[in-house]
């Protein structure tokens, strides 16, 4: 099967990398500017992996969208609705999309499958999420993990599924494409909280956060219109070790550095979901508290130790 990866930074080229291992036809397309694809052209390796030859690597953004059946994208969520705007230009009609990033767009709302299908017809053009939790650091060491596919089209997630199956990585089929989408996003913006804990000392804490964040997420898919028990499946709860516990978390590693006052330089996709996931919560009047913490403590600089014991402070209510 002919695919292409639009994106080569350390999830694409991780993507890129597996694909061509279980036998697809890869190619792997970034921005010709860009520092991780020029690495990747000129030297096939780049902090986490090695390109075997049988993978293409170009920056002809027409080329890579022509050749595939599959188009795997793999970006900053928040550039999506104009990098998409690029895609869209090139006949679609007969392909599949698979949006491999997570997140919601900061200044709609929008789920990311929402923002493509804005630009084409799914019944010609189908579109899935493939999210769950992974680090392209233990994929290539041989470390299994479970992950799911999932699209409002049902025979294209289980071909999916089926084709992108292996030892390595064992799919499931998603069941609630609301959810899925909701729930991966939401994760990076835990995993902040979860860094921020750290930082501040306070690890065992974590226990706390995985229990009640699930709970608030799950409240906020159930009012979006899918079902809540995604939030305990793989596309959040079941992320949670990758993205709050990790030493290679970036969103966990951001919210460390941020007590810590450093500067975090790498891409944290839960900074901007958690400003989209507040503007959610408001409009569809859901309470939640960790998010809004999150979001105050980053965008409206609320003192994080006040934060916290705002929530412990918070009117006494049932677990479930």
């Amino acid at each position: 099967m002919k695919i292409s990866v639009l994106g080569c930074g350390r999830w694409g080229s991780c993507i890129a990398w597996y694909l061509d291992k279980i036998g697809h036809d890869v190619l792997s397309c970034g921005l010709k500017d860009a520092p991780e694809f020029i690495q990747l052209k000129n030297t096939r390796h780049n902090d986490y992996l090695e390109f075997p030859e049988s993978i293409q690597v170009s920056s002809d953004l027409g080329y890579a969208v022509n050749r595939a059946e599959i188009i795997v994208i793999s970006i900053s969520s928040q550039y999506l609705r104009s990098y998409f705007s690029e895609i869209a230009q090139y006949s679609l009609e007969g392909k599949t999309i698979v949006l491999c990033m997570k997140g919601v767009e900061a200044t709609t709302g929008k789920r990311l499958s929402e923002i493509v299908g804005s630009f084409v017809d799914e019944s010609k053009t189908p579109i899935a999420v493939w999210v769950g939790p992974g680090h392209p650091q233990d994929y290539v060491k041989g470390i299994p993990n479970c992950m799911v596919i999932d699209s409002a089209n049902r025979e294209v997630k289980e071909k999916l599924v089926s084709e992108f199956s292996s030892e390595l990585i064992r799919f499931y089929i998603g069941r609630d494409l609301i959810g899925s989408e909701i729930g991966a996003a939401a994760k990076n913006v835990i995993g902040i909280a979860a860094g921020i804990l750290d930082g501040l000392g306070y690890t065992s804490l974590k226990g706390g956060l995985m229990a009640r964040s699930t709970q608030e997420i799950s409240r906020l898919i159930e009012a979006l219109g899918g079902n809540k028990m995604s939030a305990f499946g793989l596309c959040h709860l079941g992320d949670y070790e990758a993205t709050l516990f990790s030493p290679w978390s970036h969103n966990r590693m951001y919210g460390e550095d941020f007590v810590k006052d450093k500067k975090f330089n790498k891409l944290a996709e839960g900074v901007m979901t958690s400003k989209a996931l507040y503007k959610l919560g408001a409009e569809h009047n859901v309470d939640l508290p960790i998010v809004s913490a999150v979001y105050r403590v980053l965008f409206e600089g609320a003192d994080i130790k006040d934060e916290i014991q705002q929530m412990f402070l918070r009117s006494v209510k049932d677990e479930f």
